[in-house]
């Protein structure tokens, strides 16, 4: 029997422009707070929940400005470290804590663990499910139901026992599972007197890598705002998915461009330097570009987890320079592949091909 083994091509579409303005926006993670920064920290173990959010216990040099801060806890006092950090910084530097949280686990992940990860990327992540799910821009199964409602409570208790700074700003991914995840985590949240109130803004540059699997594939606009009528959209998000085609994917490169111009619409708005904590609900491959982004290290999450970092931003003049990053052909089989093989090998009647199988809801 012949076998056919799937390849990839590289084309000449672009995803982005770096901004043509005078000035850029340099990243960088500021380590020795969280256990997530270090290297002994093994992310498939770690319990975000179990660690105080993995915030380390330390003195900081905020704590002598606090004649009392022996009695507050750990979390107020590294929000008054992060408010000194920000009131010693120039006007060109910002610090901020970012809340990367993983949505819980979709349809998608499911079917992948289901059909193996080989034969999920070559055929069946390119369908829009099979006769049980629907996978094409997931909805939670049950249990990422549970694993964001976890969160919730985790951040229930951190609110009562740590009495935490909760979020001053909430960004969320426009894809489905991200949306559900977002709103099982913080509504109905008691938050603490003058807290923001949880209205996140639906981004699209915080989704996830945009390959040819149709659990990358957005809905509508209008079938987002119907879903939470309630939560702001931002300016530009069109109607119908524009990035998506099912036949290219964007490399890493590409979705670390879209990641900084991303971060670089929340950094240093207005009234910024106060508003320092802020939560990005996200996707493992987004988060994954905003660490790289922010040269934190590598640091893959679970479904439904939560890590915080806090990143230092700093502007500086920088020639205009413009800048695109190739997509990738993605080629996949037309029938299930061969399931006794680790790598993606098509049936001798299928040969692999760069067309999408499916293109709509």
């Amino acid at each position: 029997m012949r076998l056919s083994t799937l390849g990839s091509a590289l084309v000449g579409l672009t995803i982005a422009q770096a901004s043509t303005i005078s000035t850029t926006i340099n990243y960088s993670a500021v380590t020795g707070y969280f256990l997530q920064d270090e290297t002994s920290t093994d992310a498939s173990t770690f319990d975000y929940t179990a660690e105080n959010f993995g915030l380390i216990n330390r003195t900081y040099p905020a704590d002598k400005d606090h004649k009392k801060h022996e009695s507050l806890t750990q979390w107020e006092r590294f929000y008054n470290q992060v408010t000194k950090l920000n009131e010693q910084s120039s006007k060109n530097v910002e610090y901020k804590v970012l809340f990367l949280g993983r949505h819980g686990e979709g349809w998608h992940n499911a079917a992948e663990t289901y059909y193996g990860t080989p034969a999920w990327n070559c055929y069946w992540a390119e369908l829009t499910g099979n006769e049980t799910a629907t996978w094409a821009d997931a909805n939670l199964t049950p249990n990422g139901v549970t694993q964001a409602l976890k969160a919730n409570a985790f951040w229930q208790k951190e609110i009562k026992e740590q009495r935490i700074h909760t979020p001053d700003n909430y960004y969320v991914s426009p894809l489905t599972r991200t949306l559900q995840t977002a709103n099982l985590t913080f509504t109905d949240l008691a938050l603490p007197k003058n807290s923001a109130a949880f209205k996140p803004t639906i981004k699209e540059f915080f989704r996830e890598g945009i390959s040819i699997h149709t659990c990358d594939h957005r809905r509508s606009r209008t079938y987002i705002h119907k879903l939470f009528p309630h939560w702001t959209i931002e300016a530009g998000l069109t109607e119908e998915d524009e990035l998506w085609n099912g036949v290219t994917g964007e490399s890493s490169g590409a979705q670390d461009i879209r990641s900084a111009q991303a971060l670089g619409e929340v950094f240093f708005s207005s009234s910024s330097k106060e508003n320092s904590f802020v939560s990005v609900t996200s996707h493992s491959g987004e988060i994954a570009s905003i660490l790289r982004v922010i040269g934190h290290r590598t640091f893959s999450l679970s479904t439904g987890a939560v890590i915080p970092v806090l990143v230092k931003a700093e502007k500086v003049r920088s020639k205009a320079t413009a800048t695109s990053v190739a997509w990738a052909v993605g080629a996949h089989c037309t029938e299930p592949p061969v399931a006794s093989v680790t790598a993606c090998v098509c049936p001798s009647s299928a040969v692999p091909v760069a067309t999408a199988l499916a293109t709509g809801f």
